[in-house]
């Protein structure tokens, strides 16, 4: 049975932070409120619920999962961060931008993109997000909630309950946040390159 726990956007409930965060640890799959929409999320390393997103969403291994952070810090334990891609992301985190960049050894080779060895890097500005990393003091693996053959996220959360029910472990409500996806920039190669153009202004990087 899928729980649903409903989360102050702007005030989150610690003990009922600490509920997610348990979830996310116990090796639970998430639904979870971001600046942007509503995501998928489990622990890092998490082998099982990085199958369960991959079925739900049916991508294959060529997709970018997206590591969710708490901050520059935590960025640079993840991936290679070089000057200038770190004025990049210091200028533009935290926001809904989602950063291609490529992995350090820290990131479990299952989330890496296969050929390039890339990860995508996310800092959301989302009270309910950063309440949730601090507790888990680790970053979230995430991946968008859009299903197959949607063109946008699942945004309604009684929708979202009905659709995923058995599917997801944990559903936090935290009313509307969105329907747009991450503006997505590729670092990788020195230059930013927009693969997607979403909620975060893509003009900086052009």
């Amino acid at each position: 049975m899928t729980q649903v726990l409903a989360i102050h956007p702007v005030n989150p409930q610690q003990r009922l932070i600490r509920q997610v965060a348990d979830c996310v640890r116990g090796g639970g799959l998430i639904v979870y409120p971001t600046d942007s929409a509503y995501a998928l999320g489990c622990a890092v390393g998490n082998k099982a619920g990085m199958e369960r997103i991959s079925r739900l969403r049916q991508i294959d291994n060529k997709h970018n999962y997206t590591l969710v952070c708490r901050d520059l810090s935590e960025i640079a334990t993840y991936a290679r961060v070089d000057n200038a891609a770190y004025r990049l992301l210091k200028a533009h985190t935290p926001a809904p931008y989602t950063f291609i960049l490529r992995a350090t050894a820290e990131v479990p080779r299952l989330l890496q993109h296969p050929k390039r060895k890339t990860i995508g890097i996310r800092v959301p500005d989302h009270p309910v997000v950063a309440a949730l990393l601090t507790e888990l003091d680790a970053p979230l693996m995430s991946s968008s909630l859009l299903l197959p053959g949607e063109q946008e996220p699942l945004f309604d959360v009684d929708e979202i309950v009905a659709r995923l029910r058995h599917q997801v472990d944990m559903v936090v409500d935290s009313g509307f946040c969105g329907l747009e996806a991450t503006t997505v920039v590729d670092l990788e190669a020195g230059v930013p390159i927009i693969l997607r153009e979403g909620k975060g202004d893509p003009a900086p990087f052009r």
